[in-house]
């Protein structure tokens, strides 16, 4: 098991984080697919898998911000807006569901870019270098 399974503190680096949503994402797909061609019943693993690895994709994420020297609650930023513009779009108020609407992508479209900038190469706030060079050997 992963040592920093639910570890918040810290930093991650960007291949950590990755690799950790290629193997998820992976997963959630294998499942999916045998869930529709072979047994709905399938579906019930899909949410075993979510479950268990919600905390997880939450404290790498958090991390991962941590890396790039900004809080770990930013991921959450988009969030209120997108509930905004759900109910917004209950209740035929279309035109602003679709400012939240806006408002959402630009958000997640600025975390993708955090989880993709290089890492911090010093000390910051959050945690030690994870950079650290290595000698070279003769």
């Amino acid at each position: 098991m992963n040592k920093n399974y639910a570890k918040f503190k810290g930093r991650a680096s960007r291949s950590e984080f990755w690799y950790f949503w290629l193997f998820n994402y992976a997963i959630y797909t294998i499942l999916i697919i045998i869930a529709l061609n072979i047994s709905f019943k399938f579906f019930w693993f899909f949410g075993v898998f979510f479950l268990v690895n919600f905390i997880p994709f939450i404290a790498v994420t958090a991390r991962r911000l941590h890396d790039v020297n900004k809080s770990g609650w930013l991921q959450i930023l988009p969030l209120p807006f997108s509930f905004l513009e759900r109910i917004l779009e209950r209740t035929s108020q279309e035109s602003f569901s679709f400012i939240f609407t806006i408002i959402t992508l630009v958000l997640y479209i600025y975390l993708i870019v955090l989880w993709c900038t290089k890492g911090a190469k010093k000390n910051n706030r959050f945690g030690k270098n994870i950079y650290k060079k290595r000698k070279k050997r003769r």
